[in-house]
C-alpha cells in the first residue's frame, strides 16, 4: 500500500477537490467510506455534491475555529520541479519572507498497486479506521479525537484503487494532534495493514531500499521538452556509470564532465580544499528567445542512496596525492575550466579487451557465490557495481533507455540501503570496475559483437545471482522483476549479438549499426529496436588514433593472444539527439538545486 502525506491550510478546498472531477476527469462517484463519529452521524455514503463537500469541510474545521488554535509548519522553498531547495550544506531552505505557513489540514492518500484490483467500501472503511487509530487521530490514542473523513472517488488515472483521508490537526478540545515524524508512523501502520489484510507488501519499505519518488513537475517538464526520459533518471545512470568506471575521485569528475554534464562541488563550510558533496545537471537547451535555460541540479543523494560522495569514495583509492588531484578537478569543474590533466578515461578501448572484461565479470560472479545470503550490505554493493557496468555499457550504445538501462535501473534499486548498513569495499575483492571502464571506452564502430556477447552472458549470470539472493531474502517481487529483465530483455539482446557475430564470421564483413534518433516520449522500459546495419571504414588518421589509444589502455588491462576476439559487428549503436551546448559561465546566477 502506497502512502503519501501532505499538509495544507484549507480543508474546504481539499474536500472540494476530492468531490470534483479531478485533474484528468478521473474522479467518479465521490463518496465517504469512513470518518469520525461527528461527521459520519450526519452524512451517508451517497455521492458527494459540491455543497456536501463544503459542508463536511466546515465541520472538520470547526474545532480549530472555535478554539482559535494555530498550527504553523516550516515553509520551504521549492523549485520549478517541485523539489525542496537546499543550501550548500544540503539542508532545506525556508522562505525568507514567510518562513512558516498554516498546516492545520492533514491529507493522506492510501493507494493499492494497479494489479491488485479494487477493494470494497467495507474493506476500505476498516483499513482507514485502523490506520487513523494508529496515527493517533481517534479516541484510541487516549486523548480527544480529531475530525476526519476518508473519500473514495474511483481509481486513479493509472488504475490504482485508493482513498483520500482529509483530517484536522486540531482535536475536539482544541489541542494539537502530534504529527512529529508522521511519515515514519504511517509507514509502520501501512506495513501492518498490508500483512493483516493480505495486500501486496511494498518491499522497499520492508527492506528500506526505497527510492525517492518523482514529482509530477518532473514528468510534465520531460513531456513538454520531448525528452526520452526524466533528467533525474539520465543523470543517475551517467553518474553510476562514471563512478563504477573510475579508479579515483579525480577520474570520476573528469568522466562526468566528459559526459556533457554540469558539475558543481560542495565544499566544507569555510574551506575550499575539502569537498563534502556534489550536484550535477543536464546542460539545458536554449529557450525560444535564444538564451540558455536554467539548469536544474540534483545532488548525489537525490539520484541514489549509493551515489552520495561518501559512499562513492569507499570504492576509490584514498591517498594524499589522489585527494589533492580530486580537489583540483572539482575546482576546475566549478569554474568550468578545462580538466587539470587527462587520465585513462581519454583513451579508446580495443574490442579485444572485451574478452578481458568478460573474464573480470566471471571472477565477479565467483565472488558473488561467496557472499552469505544474510549479508545484505555486500549484496547491495554487488548490485550497485553490476548496475554500474550496465550503465556504462548503456551510455555507449543506447540513446533512449533500452534493455541495458533497464537492467541498470533494476539492479540499482537493490543498492538503495541506509548509509549505516552500507559495506565498504574489502581489500583484495574484485569490483567490476575494469569491465565498466572497458565497455564505456570501446569506440563506436569497432568490431565487438562476439566480445559483447561473452560479456553479456556473464552479466546475465550476475543478475540471476542477485535475483536469487533477493528471493532468498524474501523480496520475491523484486527478484521476479530482475529475472524478467535477464531472461526476456537481456536474452533477446544476447541472441542478436550472437547472430551478428555469426554473420560476420561467415561473410568476413565488418558492419556498424548506427544510432537511431531518440523517440519523443517519456519511457524507461521500452527496448529499442536495432536498425539496419551499414558498412563503415576508418581513415588512416582514425586508425592511427585507435592504435595509439589501444596501446595505452593495454598498459592497465593487458590481454594475452588467446583473448583475441574475431571481427564481428558492433551491437545496436544509437546516437542521441544533439543538444544545443550552453556557453560556459552563463546562467550561473539562476542555477537551481534539487
Amino acid at each position: 500500500m502506497i502512502v503519501k502525506i501532505s499538509r495544507g491550510a484549507k480543508v474546504t478546498g481539499l474536500m472540494s477537490y476530492l468531490a470534483g472531477p479531478g485533474k484528468s476527469n478521473e474522479h467518479t462517484d465521490p463518496h465517504l467510506v469512513a470518518g469520525d463519529y461527528a461527521i459520519m452521524a450526519w452524512h451517508d455514503d451517497n455521492e458527494l455534491s459540491g455543497v456536501d463537500a463544503l459542508a463536511i469541510g466546515k465541520q472538520i474545521d470547526q474545532p480549530r475555529k472555535v478554539f482559535g488554535t494555530e498550527i504553523k509548519i516550516p515553509n520551504y522553498l521549492r523549485d520549478d520541479a517541485g523539489q525542496d531547495v537546499r543550501d550548500s550544506h544540503g539542508k532545506k531552505v525556508r522562505d525568507p519572507i514567510d518562513p512558516y505557513r498554516d498546516g492545520n489540514v492533514w491529507h493522506c492518500s492510501l493507494s493499492l498497486k494497479a494489479d491488485e484490483g479494487e477493494l470494497t467500501d467495507e474493506q476500505w472503511n476498516k483499513i482507514a479506521t485502523e490506520f487513523m487509530d494508529e496515527m493517533g487521530f481517534t479516541d484510541t490514542s487516549g486523548r480527544s479525537p480529531a475530525r476526519w473523513v476518508a473519500v473514495r472517488h474511483g481509481v486513479s488515472a493509472k488504475g490504482n484503487d485508493h482513498i483520500h483521508i482529509a483530517a484536522s490537526a486540531v482535536r475536539e478540545d482544541g489541542t494539537k494532534v502530534n504529527l512529529y515524524r508522521d511519515w515514519k508512523r504511517a509507514s509502520v501502520a501501512a506495513a501492518r495493514i498490508e500483512r493483516e489484510h493480505g495486500l501486496a507488501v511494498i518491499e522497499s519499505r520492508q527492506s528500506k531500499t526505497g527510492e525517492r519518488g518523482y514529482h509530477r513537475a518532473e514528468n510534465a517538464r520531460a513531456v513538454r521538452n520531448g525528452q526520452a526520459e526524466l533528467d533525474r533518471d539520465l543523470l543517475a545512470r551517467r553518474v553510476r556509470a562514471c563512478a563504477t568506471s573510475s579508479k579515483s575521485e579525480a577520474e570520476f569528475v573528469r568522466r562526468l564532465r566528459g559526459q556533457g554534464l554540469i558539475v558543481r562541488p560542495r565544499f566544507a563550510s569555510g574551506r575550499d580544499d575539502v569537498v563534502v558533496g556534489y550536484k550535477v545537471a543536464v546542460r539545458p537547451d536554449r529557450d525560444a528567445t535564444g538564451t540558455d535555460a536554467t539548469p536544474i541540479f540534483y545532488g548525489g543523494g537525490h539520484l541514489g542512496k549509493d551515489l552520495t560522495l561518501p559512499r562513492l569514495r569507499k570504492e576509490w583509492e584514498d591517498t594524499p596525492t589522489s585527494s589533492g588531484e580530486a580537489v583540483a578537478e572539482w575546482r576546475a569543474a566549478r569554474r568550468e575550466k578545462p580538466a587539470v590533466r587527462k587520465g585513462r578515461e581519454s583513451v579508446v578501448a580495443d574490442p579485444g579487451l572485451l574478452a578481458r572484461a568478460a573474464q573480470d565479470i566471471e571472477q565477479w560472479n565467483k565472488y558473488l557465490t561467496s557472499i552469505p545470503v544474510i549479508d545484505r550490505a555486500q549484496w547491495a554493493r554487488a548490485a550497485g557495481r553490476t548496475a554500474g557496468v550496465f550503465a556504462a555499457w548503456s551510455s555507449q550504445v543506447e540513446a533512449t533507455p533500452g534493455p541495458l538501462a533497464r537492467a541498470s535501473v533494476q539492479l540499482g534499486r537493490s543498492a538503495q540501503i541506509p548509509a549505516h548498513q552500507h559495506a565498504a569495499k574489502k581489500a583484495g575483492i574484485v569490483s567490476a570496475g575494469g569491465a565498466a571502464m572497458i565497455v564505456m571506452q570501446c569506440k563506436p564502430g569497432l568490431d565487438a559483437a562476439a566480445g559483447y556477447a561473452l560479456l553479456l552472458r556473464q552479466l546475465m549470470k550476475a543478475t540471476e545471482a542477485i535475483a536469487a539472493s533477493s528471493r532468498a531474502a524474501g523480496a520475491a517481487a523484486y527478484a521476479a522483476q530482475l529475472e524478467t529483465v535477464s531472461r526476456v530483455q537481456l536474452e533477446s539482446v544476447h541472441r542478436r549479438l550472437n547472430a551478428a557475430a555469426q554473420r560476420s564470421a561467415e561473410t568476413g564483413s565488418v558492419a556498424v549499426i548506427e544510432r537511431d534518433e531518440p523517440a519523443h516520449e517519456v519511457t524507461t522500459t521500452t527496448p529499442t529496436t536495432a536498425p539496419e546495419s551499414v558498412e563503415r571504414t576508418y581513415t588512416a588518421e582514425e586508425q592511427a588514433e585507435i592504435d595509439a589509444a589501444q596501446k595505452s589502455l593495454r598498459l592497465s588491462y593487458p590481454s594475452s593472444p588467446t583473448e583475441a576476439v574475431r571481427p564481428s559487428p558492433l551491437p545496436p549503436k544509437l546516437e542521441p539527439k544533439p543538444r544545443t551546448a550552453a556557453q560556459p559561465n552563463q546562467g550561473r546566477d539562476t542555477e537551481r538545486d534539487v
